[in-house]
């Protein structure tokens, strides 16, 4: 489930999943930033150890291109792994990237160039840190020959596993590159726009992981936005109260209790 700061993310373990992603588009948004390269690679390792100190999941970061070449891509799989993210997602995007949802402009890196930079990223960094290569082939209009070759290339690279990301509406794209794929390395998928495919069908596909990529942040967009005009129009919150969370539930999931068994453990007062 995506995660953009430690609200989100515990928020997640509190719902049962079992890992969080860190999304760049969900985490430029609560920065107030376009999904553009716009928020700095230190801002995105400052709100992830935000989400790791909020929880006790693995974190699987988004690292958009890795903020330039093989140099910048290291520095932030160090600073990430420092940080105590689990790895770290990278895609064969140009500098600065483009949200993959936007446009039709998204030119695609080298395959060479970036399969340095993967390798760069695993001579950098220890093997239990886990290095996902993302291809942005489909969401350019290269097609799935491109799409495999480039799966191909970094997995000698030393990937770990692959993100393949499509936005067409119906799971087509993706189902093919699985078939063809054949589980080389575990596949990563992001249902954003082909949300109606149930998941049993990624399960029969042999794809490992499903990413929730963006849905807290626009499920917290649209109730702050209507929390927001509603007190603007109605000047009273009466109405409100029944349909959003009490401070004590505030209080019960940030574990204010913890602090408190801790105050009369470690505080002493005359």
């Amino acid at each position: 489930m995506e995660a953009h700061d430690g609200l989100s993310a515990a928020i997640a373990q509190r719902a049962g999943f079992k890992g969080l992603w860190a999304s760049g588009l969900s985490i430029a948004c609560s920065l107030g930033y376009r999904d553009a390269n716009e928020a700095s690679w230190s801002q995105l390792v400052d709100a992830v150890e935000r989400i790791v100190d909020s929880t006790t999941l693995p974190v699987l970061v988004d690292g958009d291109g890795g903020f330039g070449n093989f140099n910048n891509a290291r520095l932030l799989a160090r600073k990430l792994r420092q940080r105590g993210a689990g790895g770290v997602a990278l895609e064969d995007s140009c500098f600065p990237k483009m949200n993959s949802l936007i446009g039709d402009r998204h030119p695609l890196a080298d395959i060479d160039e970036f399969a340095g930079r993967l390798r760069a990223v695993k001579d950098a960094v220890a093997e239990d840190f886990i290095l996902v290569a993302r291809i942005e082939a489909l969401i350019g209009g290269h097609g799935m020959d491109e799409a495999i070759l480039r799966a191909h290339a970094y997995a000698d690279a030393g990937a770990d596993a692959i993100l393949i990301h499509s936005r067409r509406r119906a799971a087509d794209e993706i189902l093919a590159f699985a078939s063809a794929w054949q589980n080389r390395l575990p596949v990563l998928i992001v249902p954003t726009k082909y949300y109606r495919t149930p998941v049993s069908a990624y399960r029969n596909a042999r794809i490992s992981t499903v990413i929730w990529a963006n849905h807290s942040m626009r499920a917290a967009t649209a109730a702050m936005r209507q929390v927001c005009h509603r007190i603007l129009a109605e000047e009273n919150t009466a109405r409100i109260e029944p349909n959003i969370a009490t401070l004590d539930e505030v209080f019960e999931l940030l574990r204010y209790d913890e602090l408190a068994r801790a105050e009369a453990r470690y505080l002493h007062t005359s």
